[in-house]
């Protein structure tokens, strides 16, 4: 904050009142990306969202970004300008496990038809020089504060768990040093978020691997159930001895449907009936 301005009691009364519209801001966006989270796992089984956490950023925080900015506090509206200028008063943290599932978040968000995408920063193309990396995202939300509608900028940050373990540990003690990390704890802390990134890379390939197989499962599921649909109606037609034959030669005797119930369930009902036809 300036050291020739200190806000009035009046002031700060006014930036409360203007920061309340943003904090509602984060709570219906919390709520809607939840919502997403959730909608994914009941849908497909898996979500690209881990856990969502969101702020208002502090009057201090604000107030010094702002004058950083260029903006006169205590000058005319200088009330109006700092919102103007200060684009993450909302802020929002999204964290994914991989790097893939926050490319599938962002592309989630960017096609919402209740928030607007003005900016998106790629700080995992291209890292800042610390390190850091992540996705930020300066979207436009409308909300009704009361009955007045109002359009409010909120930062959404998109970043993986490394990312974000990262992140926490670098802000932590950049605070502790008052912004004035020792030449040594920087070159260490670009190594760890570059041995952080080469994990995430990692794991974005057997994440792959792991849908890979699943969707191979998905597919031998898929035609085992076919195979037993077309078994199971020559049955009810009575045609056994065509049932028998394609029950032989789709199956034969070394198939397993322990893993999946719905299959073995069907499988359990016509391989008894069908097995004891002479």
């Amino acid at each position: 904050m300036s050291k020739n301005y200190m806000p009035s009691k009046g002031d700060f009364e006014k930036l409360a009142r203007m920061k309340a519209p943003y904090q509602q801001t984060i709570d219906e966006l919390k709520v809607k990306l939840k919502g997403i989270k959730y909608g994914c796992l009941q849908e497909n089984g898996y979500t690209p969202i881990e856990f969502v956490v969101g702020r208002v950023k502090s009057t201090e925080s604000m107030l010094k970004k702002a004058e950083s900015k260029g903006v006169q506090l205590g000058a005319g509206n200088w009330i109006d300008e700092v919102e103007k200028q200060v684009k993450d008063i909302a802020g929002l943290r999204l964290v994914s496990r991989y790097i893939e599932d926050l490319r599938e978040a962002q592309e989630i968000l960017s096609q919402r038809e209740d928030i607007v995408v003005e900016e998106v920063k790629d700080y995992i193309t291209i890292p800042k020089d610390s390190g850091y990396r992540s996705i930020h995202m300066i979207v436009r939300y409308p909300t009704y504060h009361g009955a007045a509608k109002k359009e409010v900028f909120c930062e959404i940050q998109l970043r993986t768990l490394a990312m974000n373990f990262w992140a926490t540990n670098e802000h932590e003690l950049r605070y502790k040093y008052d912004q004035k990390l020792p030449d040594d704890m920087r070159a260490e802390l670009r190594k760890a978020a570059d041995s952080a990134h080469e994990l995430d890379l990692q794991m974005d390939q057997f994440r792959r691997e792991i849908r890979e197989a699943h969707e191979l499962n998905k597919q031998i599921a898929l035609s085992n159930e076919v195979k037993l649909e077309e078994i199971f109606s020559l049955y009810v037609k009575k045609d056994y001895k065509r049932a028998q034959e394609l029950y032989r030669h789709y199956f034969g005797e070394g198939h397993d449907f322990t893993h999946d119930p719905k299959l073995k369930m069907i499988d359990d009902l016509l391989g008894s009936r069908l097995k004891l036809m002479k």
